[in-house]
């Protein structure tokens, strides 16, 4: 079967409706946060009715109410592999709207930038994903099957991806292209994180008789001051990665007691911690660690203390030289005329839950600042939107021939 030229494949790129499509996504506050009535229904229906409209036939799975998953498999004319490419609909909220120089929800293009939340993480890179996808089936070349996966959830605890994963979608797949934002660089590595809460439990008292109770404050100090001394034993004990930077233990929420009633102590004493790791690190061992020691706090204190482990998504790597990465790599230098850089992406993605629960080799690549998401001012240049959808299409077309 003979195959296009690169500038043959781009023609069948459609490049104005690929902006038009990102602004629309951008324009759609698909914010994470359904205890107040924001989920993403209307950026998946948004996707829904672009599928239907290039003929398509999209899945639709609900994972929560209000909240699809939207699947699109696309098979070729010939035999080939499985390639997935994966996105969110998600975003993060805007916050203060007083912090942005522009309506975070407008989708504008000022100066050859699209403006707005999600552009970069990652409307961009969905839609440069879809469209690309649709290039390839058009160019005749599309062989095996490509799926297409628009997912919720990503922002908070991937149960979009997990239920992708357990319901088989995955299976058989060479591979995954995660296109989050990440300047263009090829990241091979992506750090794991963990969400604990620590909870210790003491006995209310007079705050004038503190003796007569048990403050689990003192408990909770103990725990902050742990959690400090093992991020700096860990970042000791392992070089510094150099994609992915240093080991880090965050506290992110402290919650004790209520200013209504300051001559109360609390009977409840609670941290949340955000922990991001390198492949170095055992993720088993850094939460024992935790459960042990609050358990000698709670012996010493009298509280009572427990250990919940809210998320545990592990880190991931690939070789440089792994076949996702070689056709990313190429089509990277055909379509950018530059070298690609190899890189690591400092927080997490959808990508660790398919690695670790799908089994596949994961690549994160797509349009976008690393260090824009979740910024006021976020913003996307249009130009590398259209580029990543050009490298997704050669990447897409060299990997999916790769089994024949």
């Amino acid at each position: 079967m003979d195959t296009s030229s690169p500038s043959e494949l781009f023609h069948y790129l459609d490049t104005d409706g690929l902006i038009d499509f990102a602004q629309r996504l951008v324009k759609i506050r698909s914010v994470n946060d359904p205890s107040s009535g924001s989920t993403e229904q209307d950026a998946a229906q948004a996707v829904i009715e672009l599928a239907t409209g290039f003929g398509w036939t999209p899945i639709v799975d609900y994972v929560r109410p209000g909240r699809p998953n939207v699947i699109i498999r696309l098979h070729g004319s010939a035999p080939g592999s499985h390639l997935i490419f994966e996105g969110h609909t998600d975003v993060v909220s805007e916050g203060s709207r007083d912090l942005w120089d522009f309506d975070p929800f407008g989708g504008d293009i000022v100066e050859g930038r699209l403006l707005g939340r999600g552009s970069a993480d990652m409307k961009g890179g969905l839609a440069a994903m879809l469209y690309a996808a649709r290039a390839l089936e058009l160019s005749g070349d599309l062989v095996g099957t490509l799926t297409l996966a628009a997912l919720v959830d990503e922002e908070e605890l991937m149960l979009g991806v997990k239920d992708f994963v357990a319901k088989g979608y995955a299976e058989g797949a060479l591979g995954a292209i995660v296109c989050e934002p990440e300047a263009g660089e090829i990241c091979i590595t992506q750090k794991g994180a963990i969400r604990l809460e620590v909870r210790f439990h003491g006995r209310i008292s007079h705050g004038a008789m503190p003796t007569q109770g048990i403050n689990p404050i003192p408990a909770l100090m103990d725990i902050l001051d742990f959690a400090q001394r093992t991020e700096l034993q860990l970042q000791t004990q392992h070089d510094t990665d150099p994609l992915l930077g240093a080991i880090s233990i965050t506290p992110t929420v402290l919650q004790a007691g209520s200013r209504v009633q300051l001559n109360l102590t609390p009977p409840v004493a609670t941290a949340d911690f955000d922990l991001r790791t390198t492949p170095l690190v055992d993720h088993d061992e850094l939460v024992s660690s935790f459960v042990t020691e609050v358990q000698r706090i709670a012996a010493k204190t009298g509280c009572q203390g427990e250990v919940e482990v809210i998320d545990d998504r592990p880190p991931t790597s690939i070789a440089a030289d792994a076949a996702l990465v070689k056709s990313l790599s190429e089509a990277h230098r055909v379509v950018l005329a530059n070298e690609p850089v190899l890189g690591g992406v400092p927080g997490t993605t959808d990508g660790t839950i398919l690695h670790r629960d799908g089994h596949l080799p994961v690549v994160v690549y797509g349009p976008g600042g690393k260090w824009i998401a979740h910024q006021a001012n976020e913003f996307v240049e249009v130009t590398e939107i259209i580029a990543a959808a050009k490298v997704y299409l050669l990447a897409a077309r060299d990997l999916l021939h790769s089994a024949r």
